[in-house]
């Protein structure tokens, strides 16, 4: 049996190597352009505490870390999907680990963030990151695949007496709707009394909890979140996360008098009033005791709508993040520290891991439309179709014709002859989740679809594959270009 006092007091001592960073923003390598972003805020007086950055190539990363020396930095991860029962006999797990854990020392950052949220599943792919199922079985599994990413963080990075980065797991966003035997914020305090890693609280995320839940058909959003944090292991927050919310393209517009917006995770867009007020009844919780920082997420947001949004949220905030943190750093200070090792469950069982694996199969095809909603953890949602239906239907498409790579703009003359032929780009997501195929590389979405649509065209439109295999050539030799051309960050160092 693991002893919670243990792992918490495993958490703390980890906690203490990261200073209090303030308020900052979580930004993309490649948009905004950093280089425009840094100088407008230094225009405007502003020096972020600290920049999150996302997951980029080396080279970029490093770029970054030599640009900007004096700004501190940690790093938002991508591809791990500790979400998933059978992640680390992937072929790639150790692989992605590794880069990341080389990533981690050569920005030197304070901790790896990662979303509680995957885009592949049983088999199955997806653009944009789907909620765990919230059952005890799955928190379970997640807290043991955080503990082998933390032991390799451990033995990996930093020197001899200097703490190793720390995992920070993200409660993620709900795209629609949710599905679980327990409350989210039991199954967070589960994963936090097996493994000593931190949080990362996301308002808007929180946000979209209380919209797709069902929680805004009982009680107030002021109620909502009052209860909701009680729960909530709100003292293993160590980073707080605001983004914009929007509706997705895919949806129709609100009409007046229908009740709250269809708004879901949107880093593009402007941030709600709502979710600062969300933000003032989050610091003001007694029980957030290991706050170190706070960000706008900003990435693919313009640069003057980014500054103009910063300045306004360290005017407000500024004052009550220091006094928060402050407020943490005394309790520290009260708490005497016993040196300990890492403190975490037993390994999960294979029968276990088998059976989360069938249950994230099932998840992976309700979902994608292919069979009705069965199982336990699907009874409320069972209740009430509409946010499923809507993923299934209207979401998902969008994003596999879509996202990060709109089909007819990726393959225009082959489009056009598919057309000719009669057969509809809709079939194309029917191809996509026809069957569960293993993995033959690390996860890369916008890859994955040239790969998925060359294998659609070869199969209903084989006399178009000489067309589409010429196109998907380039798309691959353009996109390898941009990820390896000198970054916009690596010109900012040299103007300096």
């Amino acid at each position: 049996m693991v002893d919670p006092d243990l792992v918490q007091r495993d958490f703390q001592r980890r906690l203490r190597s990261i200073p209090p960073l303030g308020m900052g923003l979580s930004v993309d390598v490649y948009s905004p352009d950093l280089f425009e972003l840094v100088n407008a805020l230094r225009e405007r007086g502003l020096q972020p505490g600290y920049f999150e950055v996302f997951k980029a190539t080396t080279t970029a990363l490093v770029s970054v870390r030599q640009a900007i020396p004096d700004i501190p930095l940690s790093y938002h991860g991508e591809g791990l999907w500790i979400t998933q029962p059978d992640v680390q006999a992937s072929p790639f797990f150790q692989e992605n680990v590794g880069e990341i854990v080389a990533q981690l020392n050569r920005i030197q950052s304070l901790w790896l963030n990662h979303e509680c949220a995957m885009k592949q599943m049983a088999g199955y792919s997806f653009g944009t990151y789907v909620p765990p199922l919230y059952t005890k079985l799955s928190a379970e599994v997640v807290a043991d695949n955080i503990a082998t990413v933390q032991g390799a963080i451990d033995r990996q990075c930093r020197g001899a007496g200097v703490m190793a980065p720390l995992f920070l797991l993200e409660m993620p966003p709900l795209t629609y709707f949710s599905a679980g035997t327990i409350p989210i914020p039991h199954f967070f305090r589960l994963v936090t009394e097996l493994v000593p890693c931190g949080l990362v609280l996301d308002i808007g995320h929180l946000w979209t909890v209380y919209r797709y839940t069902g929680a805004c058909r009982r009680i107030s959003l002021e109620q909502f979140v009052r209860e909701f944090l009680d729960e909530f292991p709100l003292e293993r927050v160590v980073q707080i996360h605001v983004a914009g919310l929007a509706c997705h393209e895919s949806a129709g517009a609100l009409k007046e008098g229908e009740g709250l917006p269809e708004w879901i995770d949107a880093h593009a867009a402007p941030i709600p009033s709502i979710l600062f007020t969300m933000l003032e009844q989050v610091l003001s919780h007694p029980n957030l005791s290991s706050l170190r920082a706070v960000a706008l997420e900003v990435d693919t947001k313009p640069v003057k709508t980014i500054v103009n949004e910063y300045a306004e949220a360290v005017r407000r905030f500024s004052i009550s993040v220091q006094q928060t943190m402050a407020r943490g750093m005394d309790v520290e200070q009260s708490i005497g520290l016993i040196p300990c090792s890492m403190s975490v469950q037993g390994p999960v069982c294979q029968s276990d891991r088998q059976q989360l694996r069938d249950d994230y199969a099932r998840y992976a095809r309700i979902i994608s439309g292919q069979t009705p909603m069965t199982g336990l953890e699907w009874e409320e949602a069972a209740g009430d179709t509409t946010g499923v239906r809507r993923y299934s239907t209207s979401y998902m498409p969008y994003e596999i014709l879509h996202w990060g790579g709109d089909l007819a703009e990726m393959f225009p003359q082959t489009c056009r002859i598919l057309a000719e032929r009669g057969i509809n780009l809709s079939t194309f997501v029917t191809f996509w989740f026809r069957s569960p195929r293993p993995l033959t590389q690390s996860y890369d979405f916008f890859l994955l679809k040239i790969e998925r649509f060359l294998e659609f065209v070869r199969e209903l439109a084989p006399d178009a594959h000489v067309c589409s295999e010429q196109e998907g050539d380039m798309l691959r030799q353009a996109y390898a270009q941009a990820n390896e051309v000198e970054t916009p960050v690596m010109e900012m160092e040299r103007t300096r």
